[in-house]
């Protein structure tokens, strides 16, 4: 199948990857070119522009840090709205609010487009893996004719309703990540504080019945020397998501405590200079907060 791709950050260019080894052709496009050289390399077209992409695509799809962002590349003039043919599916893999998502999908359907929601659960390890998963918002119709292609990206694509509501799922299950990691560090730090070596203490955590696919592969990185230079996702990336968790909440009234204590950990975090690491280095935080080192 012909597809567009728009966004080539660790997450974009892993499914580009995926995309291509499945015999799909892709014409991507970056903001920046260099970011998509080993893609160009690896087979991937290269377009001038979101509009581009989208010309001679039957699926585009984005992935990109936030709705502002969303926006700049699919509405426009040079955005994926105006090069993508009648009968053509744009596909937001972006954890972004489920207002914004409607909003966009409705200007692609006053256009005679179609648009879905479908954010990716998951981390450039578990989509290599091929262990991520796809939540879907939109027509129906649209998700069925497309669900080949998500399946080339993750081990499962599941229809979860109307426009938006894909969105909202993802916001969901970052809530519940979010705060089973940070717990995992605060857990961590009281064993430390109480005298049991860290290392210990992480392989006794994932060898218990609190051990997840999340823990799995973040939890070490508290591990000296285990922190990833290039974080999986960083302490501001991950607040955004809490963020909009806390804005969806307030919006249609249902309590989130835990989600608001995990997001003022990431604001200790950032208070302390840490918000560059990967999100688990809350781990640290709770050590400085305990009084155990700087």
């Amino acid at each position: 199948m012909e597809i567009g791709f728009v966004g080539l950050g660790a997450m974009g260019a892993g499914i580009v990857r995926r995309l291509l080894a499945a015999g799909h052709v892709v014409t991507g496009w970056n903001r920046t070119r260099v970011r998509a050289e080993p893609l160009i390399k690896a087979g991937m077209r290269w377009a001038e522009s979101p509009r581009a992409a989208a010309g001679s695509s039957e699926i585009v799809f984005s992935i990109l840090t936030d709705a502002t962002a969303v926006r700049a590349v699919a509405l426009g003039p040079d955005g994926v709205i105006a090069g993508l043919k009648p009968g053509g599916i744009f596909i937001d893999m972006s954890t972004i609010s489920p207002d914004a998502s409607r909003a966009i999908a409705a200007e692609f359907a006053s256009a005679d487009r179609t648009m879905l929601d479908a954010p990716i659960s998951g981390s450039p390890v578990t989509l290599e893996q091929g262990k991520a998963s796809i939540m879907v918002g939109g027509e129906r119709a649209a998700f069925e004719r497309v669900k080949p292609v998500l399946l080339a990206i993750g081990q499962r694509a599941t229809y979860i309703g109307a426009s938006g509501l894909a969105a909202q799922m993802k916001l969901a299950i970052n809530l519940v990540l979010m705060v089973e990691v940070i717990a995992f560090c605060e857990g961590v730090a009281l064993a430390e504080k109480g005298g049991i070596a860290r290392e210990v203490a992480v392989d006794a955590m994932l060898s218990s019945v609190v051990a997840s696919p999340v823990l799995g592969y973040r939890g070490p990185f508290i591990l000296e020397g285990k922190m990833p230079a290039v974080p999986l996702a960083d302490v501001n990336l991950q607040q955004k998501d809490m963020t909009l968790v806390l804005d969806l909440a307030r919006g249609i009234s249902v309590p989130v405590p835990l989600a608001a204590a995990a997001n003022q950990i990431m604001n200790v975090c950032r208070g302390m200079g840490l918000d560059h690491h990967d999100f688990v280095i809350a781990h640290e935080a709770y050590r400085r907060l305990g009084g155990m080192s700087k």
